[in-house]
């Protein structure tokens, strides 16, 4: 009775009301948001939204459910919102320029089709490589018997570096299935 009675004075603007319906239930949210988030701040600045809505739409509240239950499907909400907008926020504009300064610059990690490649006995290897195409026998050569770089090689064949990438990476795929269908 006596919650619903501090709930009916704050409806009605009653400073008092707030103040207990806040010292009353701050506990139990901020503990349900500091499992959640696992961060004292964010669990923190959660619960504090969560009153300031729930306090701006109290003529809302159907007296039907537990005001606590109320209270945390408000916090899960906030939860969920902070976390949408952080997710939106990891997606940043970059230019075209920036975006083409990042697709030249050349991966030389080995992929699984490397590994795989620089596995093979060689001369079986060598045998796999004539199977392909000629300009396709020619970008493995070069990258990895002569152990050239990305760049070396679109110098050397005079082609652009992008093409050079694409060559290689289809080169080495055609390879990897080849070698896959003969083991």
């Amino acid at each position: 009775m006596e919650i619903t009675h501090y709930i009916e004075k704050a409806k009605q603007g009653d400073q008092v009301a707030f103040t207990f319906l806040l010292d009353h239930y701050w506990n139990e949210v901020y503990g349900f948001m500091l499992k959640r988030t696992e961060n004292e701040t964010n669990a923190e600045d959660i619960t504090i939204e969560t009153f300031s809505k729930a306090f701006d739409k109290l003529a809302t509240y159907n007296p039907e459910y537990q005001f606590n239950t109320w209270l945390i499907a408000i916090a899960k909400n906030v939860h969920i919102d902070l976390l949408r907008k952080k997710k939106s926020s990891l997606f940043i504009e970059i230019t075209d320029e920036e975006d083409q300064q990042a697709y030249n610059v050349a991966d030389t990690s080995p992929s699984a089709e490397d590994d795989l490649i620089t596995e093979q006995n060689l001369s079986q290897l060598l045998q796999f490589i004539k199977e392909l195409k000629p300009h396709y026998q020619e970008v493995i050569h070069l990258r990895y018997f002569q152990e050239m770089s990305y760049q070396e090689i679109s110098e050397q064949l005079n082609e652009p570096l992008n093409n050079i990438k694409i060559k290689l990476l289809r080169a080495k795929k055609l390879l990897a299935e080849i070698i896959q269908t003969k083991r």
